[in-house]
């Protein structure tokens, strides 16, 4: 029996659509039982494949390394590494990989594991198939499912995770900067992961993390970095939106995937916000605050079932901080001048859709006559029409 006591089971399948939990957990798996039995002969086999015939390829040296007895060592460590070819993958649905993998977990189901341990780390993994339960049944499966954004609760996932990670670096972090963080990457374990390294060699010598921190070294995605036009939107400042809307656009130019309407739904979902908060300071359910943790303990007291359940309808389904950096900005604005806004920027999307109209120009008017103050919508777009 090889010294690894301390493990419960001879096969493990790792699991999951979090690629990078997937990774370090298995890697840790590996490097673990490799120091527990020992020996030199631990075997890694790259199951990342492209067609059936490289499936089958790998499925053949797996074979054989659990076949292959040690020879420098008490015991024996198989990886099938980045397997891709267990969920719905194209080859995965090929006939001659689906008998194989049937034809294997029976000889799995015979194999004498007293000197062995195989470790199998995939993607996702369709749950129906016998390789699947022959696993489960003999073994353990850990699944690591990942963040998503329609999660409601995957902000909080991430900011558990990334306090776990700084903790490891002997790093702190303030609050308000946690969720500036994570609002700023988004359901992304990788990048969350990266930016928390960068951040901490960042403050060092300093061993606290704040929000002029985050701001200063990290990348945004995307969606945060669109952000910065709904704030601009969000303050009231014209010349800031103006200067906002045109690097967007310039961006739009040399991206094909992107669009002036995501620009558009942009702001539709900023204006949204801020209606949505000035009507929960209406019904006193929240009050101004300029501390994020107990702004956030308001948000847990406001009565969830007297909200609509449409996610895009329903302010606490929203990143808290999102809702935190609305809130000395709903002051910006009238209820009536943002109802006012949500009409203008329908007209915008009937305009961007249905007509052959310079889109760069619609949406610098409607930015214009949302943002400006009612004394200068006037002048703003005289100067905006050619001579």
């Amino acid at each position: 029996m090889p010294p690894a006591a301390s493990l419960t089971t001879p096969v493990l399948l790792v699991c999951g659509e979090d690629e990078f939990g997937v990774k370090q957990r298995a890697r840790e798996i590996f490097q673990k039982w490799s120091e527990d039995i020992g020996g030199m002969d631990h075997e890694i086999i790259d199951a990342a494949v492209n067609h059936a015939g490289e499936a089958l390829k790998s499925l053949a040296k797996l074979r054989a390394a659990l076949q292959t007895l040690p020879f420098f060592g008490s015991g024996k460590v198989v990886w099938l590494r980045n397997c891709n070819f267990l969920g719905e993958e194209r080859a995965a649905t090929a006939q001659v990989v689906t008998e194989t993998l049937a034809g294997l977990s029976q000889e799995l189901k015979a194999f004498v594991w007293e000197n062995v341990r195989l470790l199998i780390s995939a993607g996702k993994v369709d749950k129906r198939k016998s390789f699947y339960k022959t696993l489960e049944k003999i073994g353990a499966v850990e699944i690591f499912a990942g963040w998503s954004a329609d999660d409601k609760n995957w902000a909080d996932q991430a900011q558990t995770w990334a306090l776990s990670a700084l903790r490891d670096l002997k790093t702190g972090i303030s609050d308000e900067a946690l969720a500036l963080l994570v609002a700023n990457i988004g359901p992304n374990v990788r990048m969350l992961s990266s930016e928390i390294e960068k951040l901490s060699l960042y403050v060092a010598p300093r061993s606290r993390i704040e929000v002029d921190d985050v701001n200063a070294i990290v990348t945004r995605n995307k969606q945060a970095r669109a952000f910065a036009l709904g704030d601009a939107l969000g303050d009231r400042h014209l010349a800031r939106a103006l200067a906002c809307l045109d690097r967007e656009l310039w961006e739009i130019r040399r991206d094909p995937k992107r669009n002036e309407i995501g620009l558009l739904y942009g702001l539709i979902s900023k204006v949204r916000v801020l209606i949505f908060i000035r009507e929960l300071l209406a019904r006193r359910w929240l009050k101004p605050e300029s501390d994020f943790s107990r702004f956030k303990a308001q948000l847990e007291r406001v009565p969830a079932d007297a909200l609509p359940e449409d996610k895009k309808m329903n302010p606490l389904a929203m990143h808290p901080y999102v809702l935190f950096q609305a809130m000395p900005q709903a002051d910006n604005y009238s209820q009536s001048e943002l109802i006012a806004a949500m009409d203008l920027l329908l007209q915008c999307n009937q305009k961007l859709i249905s007509r052959n109209l310079d889109t760069s120009l619609v949406l610098q008017q409607t930015l214009i006559q949302i943002v400006s103050r009612p004394a200068e919508v006037a002048l703003d777009e005289r100067r905006l029409k050619p001579a």
